[in-house]
């Protein structure tokens, strides 16, 4: 079993220095003008999640501003999602405003990655809902009318995600549903989706009170 955790960890980082390589390997004058970023000497600055994050233009190695500091925002997840949305959203992506449930965009076999029948993130969440609210608020979400508690988070450049939170009760667990602008995969690929969906519960469990 160790073994096997070892060769994932190995997997991950070769996969997140393929994705540095391909954002090197782009015209970054184009990325800037592609999405309207701010860009100096060393950094391409963006943001994601309603959170402000650069790019080392020599190295591609991430940092996001936190408590007033870069610091550093190289783990698996922000690699990935990031550099999937700066480098390869498409030139005429824009949101629909309409909403598609997460395991419509995969296929069926994925689908046991997206929800589980118990899920540990909605048992956290629903027994701290106030935090849960606060921490969706952090990142600059706006309430949505369907769950519990449910807000449109905005993932990169117009692009949002629904989180709904749903309380269980003693017949039902609690459990989480994400939603995603119908037109994500102008922005992201499906994957992609997965590795945005864990960071976001992990900044929101960052940003949460009382966690």
């Amino acid at each position: 079993m160790g073994g096997s955790a070892v060769e994932r960890e190995g997997n991950y980082a070769i996969q997140a220095n393929q994705a540095k390589a391909h954002f090197l390997s782009y015209d970054q004058e184009r990325l800037k003008r592609k999405l309207n970023l701010r860009m100096d000497e060393r950094w391409l600055y963006t943001a994601l999640f309603g959170v402000p994050y650069r790019i080392h233009r020599e190295t591609a190695s991430i940092e996001r501003y936190r408590n007033g500091l870069w610091q550093d925002a190289n783990s698996f997840e922000e690699v990935m999602t990031l550099l999937d949305l700066v480098c390869d959203s498409r030139e005429d992506r824009r949101p629909s405003g309409e909403w598609k449930s997460m395991q419509s965009f995969g296929l069926q076999f994925h689908r046991s990655l997206l929800e589980d029948v118990v899920d540990p993130w909605a048992e956290r969440f629903a027994g701290n809902p106030a935090g849960f609210a606060g921490a969706c608020e952090a990142l600059g979400g706006t309430p949505l009318k369907q769950g519990d508690a449910a807000y449109a988070i905005e993932v990169f450049d117009g692009l949002r995600v629904g989180i709904q939170l749903w309380i269980g009760d003693e017949e039902f667990p609690s459990r989480l549903k994400i939603m995603w602008d119908s037109n994500a995969l102008q922005y992201l690929r499906y994957e992609t989706m997965y590795f945005a969906k864990s960071l976001l519960l992990r900044l929101l469990l960052e940003n949460m009170t009382g966690a």
